[in-house]
């Protein structure tokens, strides 16, 4: 077994600092003055930007078709012609991950983005504690159902990476296999349809294990591993990283980590994506 004092000087020269974390969390609906209406390819009427900042304009001020989406203000919201969508515009989304997830990665110090931080990325967070692929937390839904609803948006143009992490709630709430498999299978679905040739990876459920009573977490981690593997994604599992490293002195309560723990793990995890080749392109 690893001891956690022998994972300092990985943890110390693996989280980066002063990257950037968004993050789009349960964002209000949008009311109509700050929402980007483009025209489709080809339509004669121009884009309309109703809401101050958005294309440096006044409210009320027109925009030609042509104009280029990146180009307004950070945070707007922009009615996307192709997907039909309402997304977020996200600044240098070719070095941001796009991650989506619950507690674990609900933190700016939440260990999945610590890690995902450490090799490069920015990070653009969708999602919510109490949520997972069937869980919701009675606010916002499930992940795809908040996806499907708008309860969260995705950012505008095509991020360096998808991360979707979790399990955890459905864990905990007896979502069935059957359940689990479908929606993981019909979101990575969505976001694949949505972001064709986008690069994907998955984290499972942090765990003990399945000899150290690591029970139904580790079991939907095991789970998720198989989705990944028929999806063509990279996985992460971490069904048993708590006692595989030692952690479970670090947890904070039955299922999330204390500081320290989260910055143990997020360069582990940073680790592991090296390993897996997932660090943005320069």
């Amino acid at each position: 077994m690893r001891k956690a004092s022998a994972l300092s000087c990985l943890v110390a020269s693996g989280i980066a600092a002063g990257v950037l974390l968004t993050g789009c969390g349960q964002p209000p609906a949008p009311p109509a003055s700050s929402t980007i209406q483009a025209a489709a390819p080809g339509a004669g009427a121009p884009a309309v930007v109703a809401g101050p900042g958005a294309a440096g304009g006044a409210p009320g001020r027109s925009i030609s078709p042509g104009t280029d989406p990146e180009l307004l203000a950070a945070g707007s919201v922009f009615r996307n012609p192709a997907s039909g969508r309402d997304e977020v515009i996200v600044p240098d989304m070719r070095h941001t991950a796009l991650l989506i997830g619950d507690s674990q990665s609900e933190p700016a110090d939440g260990w999945p983005r610590l890690g995902l931080a450490s090799v490069g990325y920015k990070v653009h967070f969708c999602g919510l504690g109490g949520t997972g692929y069937v869980a919701d937390n009675g606010k916002t839904g499930n992940y795809l159902d908040a996806l499907l609803r708008g309860d969260w948006k995705l950012p505008y143009g095509t991020p360096a990476l998808i991360v979707i992490q979790g399990g955890g709630n459905d864990a905990a709430r007896g979502a069935t296999d059957a359940q689990i498999v479908a929606n993981a299978e019909r979101l990575i679905g969505v976001l694949k349809e949505r972001y064709p040739g986008a690069r994907f990876a998955m984290i499972g459920t942090l765990a003990r294990g399945a000899s150290h009573g690591g029970g139904r977490r580790t079991q939907v981690d095991a789970l998720l591993g198989t989705v990944a593997a028929r999806q063509g994604i990279p996985f992460v599992g971490v069904g048993d990283w708590l006692t595989t490293y030692n952690l479970a002195g670090n947890l904070a309560d039955s299922v999330h980590m204390d500081s320290a723990g989260r910055k143990t793990l997020g360069g582990l995890l940073g680790s592991r994506l090296r390993q897996l080749q997932l660090v943005p392109v320069p």
